[in-house]
C-alpha cells in the first residue's frame, strides 16, 4: 500500500506500469497511458490558465475516461477540480461555476445546451468529444509528469471543490486537499484489502464525492484498475461487472433498490464482485442483495466534508455503521443544548425503545479533518460552532458505543410534541415486501408540528392494498404510535437527485397536492382511504384557518 502524501505522487507512480488501468465501453488505457494522458492535460492546463487566477477547473462530464484523466492532471499541476452537477440548470449552474472561480470548464457535446446563454465571462470551455479538443491536446502528448505546474504541489494543495448535496439553499463547495484524498484512499485500501489486481467499477457520478473519494482514490493508492459506466444503469450493472471483471463498487442512495428490482436470473452469482461500499442501502436491502448476488455490502458513513469518521469493525451489530475510530471523540448530542443523548435501549427484537431521547446530532468534539467550504465563512462557522464539528446527521448510540444512522437533521419530524427521525420509520416500512422503494418525510400539520407522509414505489405488477398495508403496520412491534404515515403517496418511481438520493425536498414541497394517488387516514387509527378532491378542499380550509403552509 502506497504511503504517498499527495495524489500527484500516486499519479506519477503509474508511469511505466503497462497493466490495464482504465476502461469504459469505448477505450482501454494502461496505467502508463493514464499518467501520460494526465501529464499532457496538466501541460495544457498550465498554458490555458490565466496568470494570477485561482487554479480551478470545472468538470461537467459523464463518467468517461476524461474525468479521471483531468482529476489526475489537476493533481500533477497543483490545480483543483470542481465537480459540476449536470442536473443543475440556468442561474444555479452558472452560480456553481462562478462561485468556484473556474476559468476552464471541461465538458462534452451533450451538455453544451446547458451552457447556452449563461453568463460565464472569462471561462474557457473545452469539449472533449470534438476534433478541436483532440487538436488542442495533440502538441502536449509527449509531456511527462512534473513538467508543468501552476503552483507547487504540496500535501495541503487544494484538490477537490465538491458540492454537497444540500437540501436547502445553494450547495456548498467542500474543500478536499491532496493529503486528505490520498489518506482516504489509503484508509479504504487497508480496511478492505484492496489489491493491485482488483477492478473498481465506478457507476456513481464522478462529480460527487462518493465516486472519487471511496472508489477512485483507493484504486489509485493500490494500483488497481478502474472501469467506468457513463451513468448508473441497473440493467447494465451485472453485464458490466462480468465484462470488466469488477471486484469492488460503491453506491449511494437508491442504487441498491434499483438493482434488486431487476428480474432475478439463474446466473446472478456468476461474477467476480466481492464487495460493495456505500450509504443508505439499509439493513433489509443489504441482506437481500447478499442473498441474491452473493456480495457483501458494507454500509459506511462519510461526506464530502470529511468532518467525522466512523470505523466499522467485525463485531459491528446489524444495522449499526460502526463506532468512533481510536482517538476520535464523537458524541450524539441534543442540538439545542449540546448535552449528550441517552444511550439507545432496544427491545428483544431490536427495535429502538427510546427514540425521543436517544436520537441526536452527531458531533466531532476532537480534531476534525474538515477543511472548510470555498469562500463560505458562514457555512464554516455553522459547521464548527462551539469548537465542535456538527455533521448535520442524526444518530443514536448503544451501550457499547456503536453508532446507528437515523437520517439528516432536516429529516426530523415533530408529531404531537414527540421527535421522530424519518430514517427510523423508513427502516421499519422497508420490511413491507410489496414496496420496491419508499421515502418518509414530514409535511406540516394543520395546527402545529408535522404529520408523517410516505411515498411508496411498489414492486412491478403489485397494486396498493390499503388493508394489507395497515395489517403490515399493525404487525411491526417497533413502530411507535406516532410513526404510522397519515398520508401514503403511491408513485411509479421515487424522484431522485443526480446522486441517486431521494429528492425529499420535492416530495415535501408537493405534500399531498400531487398528481399521484394518495391514501390517507382521516383520523388516527382509521382505515386508509383515497384522498378525494373534496377531502383536499377540506384540508386546505383547515390549513388556511390556522395560517399554516401546505408545502414542507
Amino acid at each position: 500500500m502506497s504511503g504517498a502524501d499527495t495524489v500527484a505522487e500516486l499519479v506519477r507512480r503509474q508511469w511505466g506500469d503497462h497493466r490495464i488501468g482504465l476502461r469504459d465501453e469505448k477505450r482501454t488505457l494502461t496505467h502508463h497511458q493514464v499518467a501520460a494522458g494526465a501529464a499532457a492535460r496538466a501541460a495544457l492546463l498550465v498554458d490555458l490558465l490565466p496568470r494570477g487566477v485561482e487554479p480551478h477547473l470545472g468538470v461537467l462530464l459523464d463518467n468517461s475516461p476524461e474525468f479521471p484523466l483531468w482529476l489526475s492532471a489537476a493533481a500533477l499541476a497543483g490545480a483543483a477540480v470542481a465537480g459540476i452537477n449536470p442536473t443543475r440548470r440556468g442561474a444555479e449552474l452558472a452560480r456553481d461555476i462562478q462561485h468556484t472561480e473556474c476559468r476552464i470548464l471541461v465538458t462534452q457535446r451533450a451538455y453544451l445546451p446547458l451552457l447556452d446563454g449563461l453568463p460565464l465571462p472569462g471561462v474557457r470551455v473545452l469539449v472533449t468529444d470534438t476534433e478541436a479538443y483532440r487538436a488542442l491536446l495533440a502538441p502536449y502528448e509527449g509531456a511527462e509528469p512534473d513538467e508543468a505546474v501552476v503552483r507547487p504541489v504540496r500535501p495541503d494543495s487544494r484538490m477537490l471543490l465538491y458540492f454537497t448535496s444540500g437540501s436547502t439553499g445553494a450547495p456548498k463547495a467542500a474543500i478536499c486537499t491532496q493529503r486528505r484524498l490520498a489518506a482516504a484512499g489509503r484508509s479504504l485500501v487497508a480496511h478492505f484489502g484492496v489489491r493491485p489486481d482488483d477492478i473498481h467499477y465506478i457507476c456513481m457520478p464522478m462529480f460527487h464525492g462518493n465516486a472519487v473519494i471511496a472508489d477512485w482514490a483507493p484504486a489509485l493508492v493500490a494500483g488497481a484498475g478502474v472501469a467506468l459506466r457513463a451513468r448508473f444503469s441497473a440493467s447494465r450493472f451485472l453485464p458490466d461487472v462480468r465484462e470488466f471483471g469488477a471486484t469492488y463498487f460503491t453506491y449511494v442512495g437508491r442504487a441498491i433498490q434499483y438493482l434488486l428490482a431487476t428480474p432475478p436470473g439463474p446466473d446472478d452469482r456468476a461474477h467476480s464482485l466481492r464487495l460493495g461500499f456505500g450509504t443508505e442501502a439499509g439493513a433489509v436491502d443489504a441482506a437481500r442483495f447478499e442473498a441474491r448476488f452473493g456480495v457483501r455490502l458494507v454500509e459506511g458513513y462519510g461526506s464530502s466534508e470529511g468532518g467525522a469518521a466512523i470505523q466499522r469493525t467485525p463485531d459491528t451489530p446489524a444495522g449499526a455503521v460502526g463506532r468512533a475510530a481510536p482517538g476520535d471523540d464523537l458524541a450524539v448530542v441534543r442540538p439545542e443544548s449540546g448535552e449528550e443523548c441517552e444511550r439507545a435501549v432496544f427491545s428483544p427484537d431490536g427495535g429502538l425503545l427510546n427514540a425521543a431521547t436517544a436520537i441526536g446530532e452527531l458531533v466531532n468534539r476532537g480534531r476534525s479533518p474538515f477543511e472548510g467550504y470555498w469562500r463560505n465563512p458562514e457555512a464554516d462557522a455553522a459547521r464548527r460552532r462551539g469548537g465542535w464539528y456538527w455533521t448535520g446527521d442524526l444518530f443514536y448510540r448503544d451501550a457499547a458505543g456503536f453508532l446507528y444512522f437515523a437520517g439528516r437533521t432536516d429529516d426530523r419530524l415533530r408529531v404531537d410534541s414527540e421527535n421522530l427521525a424519518a430514517a427510523m420509520i423508513e427502516r421499519i416500512l422497508s420490511r413491507w415486501e410489496r414496496a420496491a422503494g419508499l421515502a418518509v418525510y414530514a409535511i406540516p400539520d394543520p395546527v402545529a408540528g408535522d404529520q408523517v407522509m410516505t411515498a411508496i414505489a411498489l414492486r412491478e405488477g403489485t397494486p396498493f392494498d390499503p388493508a394489507a398495508f395497515q395489517e403490515f403496520l399493525a404487525a411491526q412491534p417497533d413502530l411507535g404510535t406516532k410513526m404510522p404515515p397519515r398520508f401514503v403517496r403511491v408513485v411509479p418511481e421515487l424522484p431522485l437527485t443526480a446522486t441517486n438520493k431521494i429528492h425529499r425536498v420535492a416530495l415535501r414541497r408537493e405534500s399531498f397536492l400531487c398528481a399521484d394517488p394518495v391514501w390517507w387516514r382521516p383520523a388516527p387509527g382509521a382505515p386508509y382511504e383515497p384522498l378525494t378532491p373534496r377531502a383536499v378542499t377540506d384540508l386546505r380550509a383547515r390549513y388556511a384557518a390556522h395560517g399554516r403552509p401546505l408545502a414542507g
